[in-house]
């Protein structure tokens, strides 16, 4: 078995004793989820600190992963004629915007999670479909350990609305820890 504190560490080279850290790098998929934020924390209290809550200088950077739907530009049928209608520039602009300031949003306050925890984070946003593209980003960027959220979907709901953490699990090829929330009861207390 491996114990989370073992995945910071590498083996002991021959006779040497000595033990060596690895530089380790790990990508939290973090939306607007309580179940994302709770992930970040779970993951911060017991893979990226060492028992002496010391974080060597650059052994470990965590990469905040923010995916953006693509804004879709659909063509609206309006009029008896039937006369195509797409969005104005300025829509589409104005959605771009909001999706921008959200994505700083979120990614600030896990920055600022990471931060508290003495934890060096680089944040990274993109666009598209999120399952794919959090499974691409962690392979291009050779990351040790995926952790992602799970929003404790039963199967039907599951089946029905697609579950990232469930697409992750079965098409990304590196180690991937899926973080449950926490039963209701104890959320409740510790609000």
């Amino acid at each position: 078995m491996i114990y989370p504190y073992k995945l910071k560490k590498i083996m002991e080279e021959g006779g040497g004793g000595e033990e060596r850290r690895m530089k380790m790098k790990a990508m939290v998929a973090i939306d607007e989820s309580e179940g994302s934020f709770y992930a970040l924390k779970w993951a911060l209290d017991n893979f990226f600190i060492d028992n002496n809550n010391n974080n060597e200088e650059g052994s470990i950077t965590v990469y905040l992963v923010n995916v953006q739907p693509k804004f879709q530009q659909h063509i609206y049928p309006v009029g008896v004629a039937g006369a195509a209608f797409y969005p104005a520039t300025a829509v589409m602009e104005s959605v771009r915007k909001a999706q921008e300031e959200s994505s700083a949003a979120i990614l600030s306050k896990a920055s600022k999670m990471c931060k508290d925890k003495l934890v060096k984070a680089e944040s990274i946003i993109l666009n598209g479909d999120p399952r794919e593209m959090i499974c691409q980003a962690a392979e291009q960027m050779n990351v040790n350990l995926l952790v992602i959220g799970s929003r404790g979907l039963g199967t039907i709901k599951r089946a029905f609305l697609g579950s990232v953490s469930d697409y992750c699990a079965h098409h990304v090829k590196i180690p991937i820890v899926i973080v449950k929330p926490p039963p209701e009861d104890q959320t409740k207390k510790q609000h």
